[in-house]
């Protein structure tokens, strides 16, 4: 292989490496700041305005006022909401990250009055980030783990067969 040849693919991977890194700090801002803060100033500096969700939650559209709703309604529902990010992989302008997320249910969600308890679900997320925008999501939450530990769901019983 040439050197000039060399040089190029050494460049492109440190491009890849800078996309990505960049990236990661925009997902990992919108979990602490937008999500753990409620800081919605910051949730439109991050949203691209033609976003996309491709597994929006129930009863939420797909666009970014979804988006905007969910995380709203989940502040309300847990004030204290926030994320304990245990890792994140990119590759190029696309982020994965896995999270435990924490809080007191304090307001009503999914028809289920405050009861007071601390819960914590988890969940892994990929956000496609473009020109430092948030542009696409894929997710999947234990959304029947956070159902149960509000008393929605019959707890898991051990079943002597």
């Amino acid at each position: 292989m040439t050197a000039p040849r060399q040089q190029q693919r050494v460049e492109k991977a440190m491009t890849i490496n800078n996309t990505s890194e960049a990236a990661k700090a925009v997902v990992r801002r919108n979990t602490e700041e937008v999500q753990g803060g409620g800081n919605f100033e910051v949730f439109d500096e991050l949203f691209a305005d033609d976003f996309l969700d491709h597994t929006p939650q129930p009863g939420r559209t797909p666009d970014k006022d979804g988006a905007r709703q969910l995380y709203k309604i989940l502040r309300t529902a847990f004030p204290d909401f926030h994320a304990e990010i245990h890792w994140q992989l990119a590759d190029g302008d696309r982020v994965t990250t896995y999270k435990t997320y924490h809080g007191t249910h304090r307001g009503g969600f999914l028809g289920v009055a405050p009861t007071g308890r601390k819960i914590q679900f988890e969940t892994v997320d990929v956000m496609r980030v473009r020109n430092g925008k948030i542009t696409e999501h894929w997710g999947v939450a234990n959304l029947f783990s956070l159902m149960q530990q509000l008393g929605a769901w019959p707890a898991k019983q051990d079943r002597a067969d």
